[in-house]
């Protein structure tokens, strides 16, 4: 498992981008200093160990960081990838799956990944290939002797270092799978470089790691992917169905991403294998590692990621103050220097409390915070005037700097919370120039009762006046409603992609007006907005609803609902008038391919379903869905469902 993903091919600017507004300075004691890229799975940025040594630190997402199996998947993940010390990984040297955001801390690899060099210059030659499959072949016994299946081998996961490649991220994707957030819009894998297993949901082993292999090998030899480029589900179709595209693979390759790419995970080599058909190509010999195994412009691009810019200085401790805030008449001050940093500090490090002012201090003070008389100043200053709310920033606009506290940087150790007043006769009293006598507040004025009670009678009569006549046009409509019919449907339904008003009562000519004239032709209506909701696990015996605001699945299989997975194995159009059309493999669907086809069924047996298959659905209420078939159950599972993509457009129907 790593964490590290670098830029595109570019200069240093694009390499190591600035860190943004919501990046972190610090984590865990290592000071940030720059951002190198972001997946998936969260963010990563530049650090340094306290030796000076470059770093990459993953930090997880928030939404996974909340998922207790996450987890628990993630810190066992973290100590099978300390056991892999592979000369050709990049060695996990730290981790935190407790704190609040789970993190993880690699070796800094100076190189672009596979992906970025790919696009930059173009494909690579045969030698080179053949040196980058040996050592991620390599890298891969590593993984495997360690117990752990990467899942997730792709270009962008591979680093070109200048003594060979570094695989990355191994183990990560399996902390993922399975948890809440795999139902609910979260793809964990890239369609391109999966299995056939993997796409139709079957266990996956380290064969799973081979037929990836494979994959990246066409990528890196033809720059483009072995089964094409598309859609998710064209691209996960034609892995499990179709034959690759090796016609632009060279000849020396070929007999080696044949027998990664077969269907059958039985059929691949082992990683042991593959180094052995590497040497084969290579004419036999021992495989040797030049220091130009790669081509010039490439080589290029690791001396600009080995320039690795160092993290911002830690800001200074505020100075303190004078030893006294006045001086008697005729004597000067000496003001005490600000205290230094202690010696030795190593560059790039930081302990994990800030060392700088709090967050949110201002330097200016609130608006509302009201001003101490004015007039001479004798003795000890008076105390700054706290601010109207606990939670405000502590900011006094004159007198001196608070007393410096060690460890601090020079600020209160409770900053953010104003100081009791002196003369205050309780906590969190006013100030005593806004009370009046005795500390109590201030009585109101003369007649401001009396006005009050006008106000409010007023008030009260007018309430009831509009009140009565809501009343009576409510009842007067009553009848109207009554007679309005959405197939037992609400008038009113909100979907997480936009609203739908509520349904007024049609007239026999759809006028919209129970007997009145016909009106006017109506324009053209536009296209509803499409909602989608990625992978739902729906479960045999389960249905869904399109016009539920957020669809999922809801147990039940007989009674109206608009689609359902019934336990005789068949998808079925429940709803009265609804239908189903199963589109031909290959066909992408859209609204109005949808609206176009007239091939309708009831239901569609589930053994005629593929991974990458899509269905339109239009429903009784007038709404219509794509249905896109991602996975099914693996075995062993204690429950048989089918993962789905749902594209709906509520009233979309003609």
């Amino acid at each position: 498992m790593s964490g590290q993903q670098s830029g595109g091919a570019a200069g240093a600017s694009t390499v190591f981008q600035p860190l943004e507004g919501d990046d972190p300075t610090t984590v865990a004691g290592y000071r940030l200093a720059a951002r190198l890229g972001a997946g998936g799975m969260g963010k990563v940025y530049l650090s340094y160990t306290p030796g000076g040594r470059p770093v990459a630190i993953k930090v997880i997402r928030p939404e996974f960081g909340e998922d207790a199996e996450f987890r628990r998947r993630f810190a066992q993940e973290v100590r099978s990838a300390q056991r892999v010390q592979g000369l050709f990984t990049a060695p996990v040297i730290d981790a935190d799956a407790e704190g609040t955001r789970p993190w993880l801390a690699t070796a800094y690899v100076p190189g672009p990944s596979l992906a970025d060099a790919v696009v930059a210059h173009g494909a690579l030659p045969v030698e080179t290939v053949l040196l980058l499959v040996a050592g991620m072949a390599e890298a891969l016994q590593v993984i495997h002797g360690a117990g752990l299946v990467h899942r997730d081998l792709k270009p962008s996961n591979v680093l070109l270092a200048a003594d060979g490649p570094r695989v990355i991220d191994f183990g990560i994707a399996h902390a993922a799978d399975a948890t809440s957030l795999t139902g609910s819009g979260v793809t964990i894998g890239t369609p391109s470089f999966m299995a056939p297993e993997q796409a139709a949901g079957r266990r996956v082993t380290a064969a799973t790691d081979v037929f990836a292999l494979g994959q990246v090998a066409v990528y890196a030899a033809t720059g483009v992917p072995a089964f094409g480029e598309g859609t998710s589900h064209g691209v996960l179709y034609r892995i499990v169905h179709e034959d690759p595209d090796l016609g632009a693979v060279p000849e020396r390759l070929t007999s080696l991403v044949t027998r990664c790419l077969a269907k059958d995970p039985e059929a691949r080599p082992s990683v042991a294998e593959v180094i052995r058909l590497c040497q084969e190509a290579n004419a036999g010999t021992v495989l040797r590692r030049p220091e130009d195994w790669l081509p010039g412009a490439v080589s290029a691009d690791i001396t600009v990621r080995a320039a690795t810019p160092a993290p911002a200085a830690a800001p200074e401790p505020a100075p303190a103050p004078a030893a006294s805030a006045t001086a008697a008449p005729g004597q000067g001050q000496t003001p005490t220097p600000p205290p230094t940093a202690p010696a030795g500090a190593p560059a790039g490090y930081a302990p994990t409390a800030p060392a700088g002012p709090p967050a949110g201090y201002s330097p200016t003070a609130p608006a509302s915070v009201t001003p101490p008389p004015a007039g001479p100043q004798t003795g000890a200053p008076s105390a700054p005037t706290p601010p109207p709310h606990p939670g405000h920033a502590y900011a006094p606009t004159q007198g001196p700097a608070p007393a410096a506290y060690p460890g601090t940087g020079g600020y209160p150790t409770t900053p953010g919370f104003p100081a009791q007043h002196p003369h205050a006769p309780y906590p969190n009293a006013p100030h005593p120039q806004a009370a009046g006598p005795g500390g109590r507040p201030p009585a109101p004025r003369q007649g401001t009762a009396k006005r009050t009670l006008l106000v409010g009678l007023a008030a009260a009569l007018v309430f009831g006046v509009g009140g009565a006549a809501t009343v009576y046009v409510l009842t007067k409509d009553d009848d109207k409603k009554a007679s309005a019919s959405d197939n037992g449907k609400p008038g009113t339904q909100t979907g997480s992609g936009g609203v739908t008003g509520a349904s007024s009562s049609p007239s026999s000519d759809g006028s919209g007006e129970s007997g009145s004239a016909p009106s006017a032709k109506p324009s053209a209506k536009a296209d509803p907005k499409p909602v989608t909701y990625e992978n739902i696990n729906l479960t045999r015996g389960y249905h869904l609803t399109f016009g539920d605001e957020v669809v999922r699945p809801q147990d039940g299989e007989d009674d109206g609902y608009d689609l359902s997975y019934d336990s005789g194995s068949y998808l079925e159009a429940e709803s009265t008038g609804g239908t189903m059309v199963l589109l031909d493999p290959g066909q992408e669907g859209t609204l109005e391919v949808c609206r176009a086809e007239t091939r309708f069924t009831q239901k569609v047996n589930v053994d005629k379903l593929a991974p990458g298959r899509q269905m339109c659905v239009t429903t009784g209420t007038g709404h219509m869905g794509l249905v896109t078939v991602k996975a099914f159950s693996p075995e062993g599972s204690p429950s048989t469902y089918m993962t789905l993509d749902l594209t709906v457009w509520r009233n979309g129907a003609v």
